[in-house]
């Protein structure tokens, strides 16, 4: 290996040998650990490092000098650029493979777990169009391809569409996107040309001007869809305008809303939502049971894999019928009703009031009589006083955000002793860390992980644990 001396230091055949959990290939040159975006393993690549700090350092290919096994020609126009679908350069099969090292390597090594006991990866049935929700930016800052470099001046600096990477004020004009099934791609491009066409300002990042904020598309397994358009600082006539050109141009909207956001930042939770035709909601279908879906709803955005998944928590729970389950990061108790007819009893807590009103309506609207649902922060609300009040759980089943469980949370936990956690995570790295923190008490019986995001490097992944007195009656 022969390292060539630049302004930015540059490595020249350097094989790449694993993946990160960032999705990036990860090499090594002058006994530095480097993550190059883009790289497979197996791949052979000059690079050029753009960040270096004691320990490691981050590059980019300048030139593929032999491609991995592993690497396919990716599919979509955007890939490269968007900051979406990072592995579509990758075989779907091997896709499968590097996500079950990824759980592997992280409940190995951070849990201490016997890595022998991790079942096949569930691949997805659909690996494009399934997502059942995305939200596009508008933006009078259009990122300039390389194409679009060759023109002088860009008469159109106006884009509807995705953020680049690590450029929160550049948005990426997307003409075809392999996420979300029709009409997302005609509703998002015929409203763009529209806008355009009459003239409607965009909105800026940095400044905080302009009329047109942010487009959320939701479909659902029914065929219903929501449309909500937020809106900056826009005129009412523009917000007239623009409405009914969706309503006339886009008939078979089943939500068609609105909202003003005057706000620094996107999120719409705290918003007024204006409905301008139609439902307020939209039904999602899963097995004989319907779940309603607001513009503020939490629902998994894979809904096909997400049957799957809630099955695979179902069986690993092993129920007989007469448990009391706890269902904690409940959302909008979709879990919760799903395995209501199968048990005695279900308890759902999770922190959003918002989620916790859903997941009493979807109850009410199955005709499910034996759930509760509670909302407050779970570690305060799961507390000894609630568990003499509401019982003590055979099972508890747990899917907490990206970032865990807090470390209070189990502590709860072990206190509570339930026969069997079932917990789903979305992160195999904190879930390893809360795992270790509960082998005080439990030992883990089963683990399966789900692909949920195709040409992504996330992973659901669901364990089974057995109170360790309780192991004869655990699957």
């Amino acid at each position: 290996m022969r390292k060539v001396r630049t302004k930015r230091q540059q490595f020249q055949n350097v094989l790449v040998t694993d993946i990160a959990e960032g999705g990036k290939g990860v090499g090594k040159a002058d006994e530095l650990v480097i993550f190059i975006d883009k790289a497979i393993p197996g791949d052979v690549v000059d690079i050029e490092l753009y960040r270096k700090k004691k320990n490691f350092a981050e590059a980019k290919i300048i030139s593929l000098i032999e491609s991995s096994q592993h690497r396919i020609e990716p599919f979509c126009q955007h890939f490269g650029v968007c900051g979406g679908c990072k592995w579509q350069h990758m075989s779907y099969e091997s896709q499968l493979h590097f996500k079950q090292k990824s759980v592997k390597d992280a409940l190995e090594r951070l849990g201490k777990i016997d890595a022998s006991l991790c079942e096949p990866i569930l691949a997805s049935a659909e690996t494009k169009f399934y997502r059942n929700k995305l939200e596009y930016t508008f933006s009078n800052k259009r990122w300039l391809t390389n194409t679009d470099m060759l023109e002088e001046e860009p008469e159109e600096m106006r884009a509807l569409g995705f953020h680049i990477p690590l450029r929160f004020d550049k948005i990426l004009n997307i003409e075809h996107c392999y996420l979300q099934a029709s009409p997302s791609n005609e509703i998002r491009n015929r409203l763009r040309d529209f806008t355009v066409k009459q003239g409607m300002s965009y909105y800026d990042l940095r400044t905080h001007e302009g009329a047109l904020r942010n487009l959320i598309v939701r479909t659902s397994s029914t065929g219903e869809i929501m449309i909500i358009v937020v809106f900056a600082y826009a005129l009412q006539e523009q917000i007239g305008s623009l409405m009914g050109f969706l309503k006339s141009e886009f008939p078979d909207i089943t939500s068609l809303m609105y909202i003003i956001n005057h706000k620094l930042n996107d999120t719409i939770f705290d918003q007024d939502i204006h409905l301008y035709n139609g439902r307020d909601h939209i039904f999602e279908q899963m097995d004989d049971l319907k779940f309603k879906v607001g513009a503020k709803s939490f629902y998994q955005t894979n809904s096909h894999q997400a049957y799957q998944l809630y099955q695979i928590a179902k069986q690993f729970a092993g129920f007989n019928g007469d448990e009391l389950v706890y269902d904690l990061y409940t959302g909008a108790g979709t879990i919760a009703n799903f395995i209501a007819r199968n048990v005695r009893k279900v308890i759902g807590i999770d922190y959003v009031e918002a989620a916790i009103e859903d997941a009493r309506i979807n109850s009410e609207i199955n005709g499910i009589q034996n759930t509760a649902f509670f909302a407050g922060d779970m570690k305060d609300i799961l507390s000894l006083e609630f568990v003499i009040e509401n019982g003590k759980p055979d099972v508890i089943i747990t899917d907490p955000p990206r970032a865990g469980m807090h470390p209070d949370v189990v502590d709860r936990l072990l206190a509570i002793e339930a026969k069997k956690i079932v917990y789903i995570s979305c992160n195999a790295a904190t879930q390893a860390r809360d795992i270790s923190l509960l082998n005080e008490k439990y030992e883990v019986a089963r683990i399966k992980p789900v692909d949920m995001f195709p040409h992504t490097q996330h992973v659901e992944n669901v364990v089974l644990m057995g109170l360790r007195s309780e192991l004869k009656t655990i699957n």
